[in-house]
């Protein structure tokens, strides 16, 4: 499982030119989903996002995590996180999850976020969507569950 995590001061995301969901100050997180990823993965990377300390404290340090700001996350799936643009010109995605799969992982990451007691919006899965995000500092990550030691 692969997350490109953002810092955000806000985010969105629209279908057909529509809202359907938004957020103030919190994380905009664009989830791959691996055709190998099992509930362990999902698990790891949840309970990372959502203690991961990259929110500043009085002294302006990144020391606090999104469960101690109160923010919000925006979590939109997006298999071209597993794009290999290795070969050719054109990526292939033959490691990303089918979209059974990746569906299911995807609906269980937001529920056990919203577990965590953070305010949860989603993207619409399998849909072209527009995301749109004003970054906090810039501040992005890249975290990915096969890389766990």
């Amino acid at each position: 499982m692969r997350a490109v995590i953002q810092r955000v001061n806000q985010a969105s995301v629209r279908v057909d030119q529509n809202l359907i969901n938004s957020i103030g100050p919190g994380l905009l997180i664009l989830l791959g989903i691996h055709k190998n990823d099992e509930k362990q993965d999902m698990e790891w990377l949840v309970d990372k996002v959502c203690n991961l300390r990259i929110f500043e404290d009085q002294e302006g340090r990144m020391n606090r995590s999104l469960l101690n700001t109160g923010g919000s996350m925006l979590i939109v799936s997006q298999f071209t996180l597993y794009g290999d643009c290795r070969k050719g010109r054109r990526p292939g995605f033959s490691e990303a999850a089918p979209p059974e799969l990746a569906e299911q992982l995807y609906l269980q990451f937001i529920d056990r976020v919203q577990q965590q007691g953070i305010p949860v919006a989603g993207g619409k899965f399998q849909t072209h969507m527009q995301v749109e995000l004003i970054n906090d500092g810039p501040v992005t990550l890249i975290l990915d569950s096969t890389k766990i030691t």
